[in-house]
């Protein structure tokens, strides 16, 4: 199915490129999370009279994710889980439990921007971790895990 975009994509295009994509994804993902409408004839006119609305919107939001992102490089996020003996996590910390403890901090993450490239955390220690505030946009934040006081 022929798609054109309403954003940028990661790993598909920019707003306004007509991709081809396979029907379920386009179906399932891109138009009901209304990155994209398929590319008919009336759409794509539709699109060209509504172009500088759509690009404006997506420079808001890239200059608000740019702002975010300056909060965030170099922060550190303290996390304390419950740990044994030798520093191993009884569990882990996930992209969930970061995104809630830069929540605490007043930053609105949602875990699917948090990327662990080495998965959950499952010792003490301090470790670097992405968060990707936008699709052009990553900050490296540093997370650091102590054992839980009992």
């Amino acid at each position: 199915m022929q798609v054109i975009l309403l954003e940028k994509v990661g790993k598909l295009g920019d707003l306004g490129d007509i991709v081809k994509v396979k029907d379920g994804f386009a179906r399932n993902f891109l138009i009901p999370q209304k990155l994209a409408r398929r590319a008919t004839e009336a759409a794509i006119k539709e699109f060209e009279t509504r172009r500088a609305e759509l690009e404006k919107a997506a420079a808001a939001k890239l200059a608000a994710a740019q702002a975010l992102a300056a909060r965030l490089e170099g922060q550190t996020v303290r996390i304390a889980q419950k740990a044994g003996v030798d520093g191993r996590l009884f569990g882990s910390v996930t992209n969930a439990d970061i995104a809630a403890a830069l929540a605490a901090m007043g930053m609105e993450i949602a875990k699917a921007q948090v990327r662990m490239p080495h998965g959950p955390l499952k010792a003490v220690g301090e470790y670097p971790v992405q968060v990707a505030a936008h699709t052009d946009v990553v900050a490296d934040i540093n997370v650091q895990v102590v054992p839980q006081a009992e």
